[in-house]
């Protein structure tokens, strides 16, 4: 019996996300469009898919068999379509992107300008959030952050540099006035200006050598909140007023001039880069997917 790719792939949808009101933020149907596709699906096969109560649903042992054999086949059928499309259509509409202000100052310019020039017909909106974000409630196509804030259930490729660092710096001036300090626990003794976040935490210095970890909060006169405020604790600490800890891409202009120099660089091992990451349970988005294609070209 022929059945109708649309009811099918609701289907899937429902079953994917565990619920109606899930599947149809995921997929821009109605809830009760899904619940009609799978009335009439039920209706076309005669036997029930979806045990349903006022809270939750679950597959019936054959809703259980069809989700298994129909989902790979559904998202091969996306996935030829979406090639067939690349080959006749340049991609074109809007990206949505959420990410955090070190991303945004210093990786995206090196990828944004390329990938426009590549696809004048896309359009990239870009969010800066440095908090933890559901990158599907919020709206956006895909979010970039670290792997220890990624979300759970996504698809994660690394964008950008692969390894990066934090660096501990002031001006030559603080130092000789207030003195190197040797071990991250001098820092006590210091003014370390500091990031606090929307929600009040204020952001722990972390370092680490030989296997040993160390977490400080020492004390300092200044805090800002992360973004674009960023550039005000560089100055401020190129002006000699205290001790930043931040990305080392965010200090290197500064470091390069001599405006501001590094202690405990052996306590400051690297880390994993960004991440650009993006649900793998819905249909990839034309512009999503250039961008991704186009990430991955460049870092080869």
């Amino acid at each position: 019996m022929a059945m109708e790719l649309d009811d099918l792939s609701a289907f899937v949808a429902v079953a994917s996300a565990k619920g109606f009101r899930e599947a149809a933020r995921i997929s821009g149907v109605s809830a009760s469009g899904l619940s009609e596709a799978l009335r009439r699906l039920e209706t076309r096969l005669n036997t029930r898919l979806l045990h349903r109560s006022t809270r939750s649903i679950s597959l019936t042992e054959a809703g259980a068999r069809l989700y298994e054999r129909i989902g790979p086949s559904l998202a091969e059928i996306g996935a030829a379509l979406d090639s067939v499309q690349a080959l006749t259509d340049e991609p074109a509409g809007a990206l949505k992107l959420n990410v955090p202000a070190n991303v945004a100052r210093t990786v995206l310019p090196g990828i944004l300008p390329g990938f426009l020039g590549a696809h004048p017909h896309i359009r990239v909106e870009v969010t800066v959030e440095d908090s933890f974000v559901d990158i599907l409630a919020s709206g956006a196509d895909a979010g970039i952050r670290y792997e220890e804030r990624l979300e759970q259930d996504m698809i994660a490729v690394p964008i950008g540099p692969r390894e990066q660092r934090l660096l501990t710096a002031a001006a030559p001036s603080y130092f000789a006035a207030r003195g190197r300090p040797a071990h991250p626990r001098d820092l006590v003794h210091h003014n370390c200006m500091r990031l606090r976040f929307a929600s009040g935490a204020i952001a722990t210095w972390e370092f680490e050598k030989d296997g040993e970890v160390l977490r400080f909060d020492p004390p300092g006169s200044l805090l800002i909140q992360p973004g674009s405020a960023c550039d005000l604790l560089v100055e401020a600490a190129a002006s000699g007023l205290g001790i930043v800890c931040l990305f080392e891409d965010w200090l290197a202009p500064h470091l390069r001039s001599g405006a501001l120099e590094t202690v405990l660089e052996d306590w400051t091992p690297p880390f994993s880069g960004p991440m650009l990451y993006y649900s793998g349970r819905r249909q990839i988005p034309p512009p999503l997917r250039a961008f991704i294609d186009f990430t991955r070209c460049i870092s080869g």
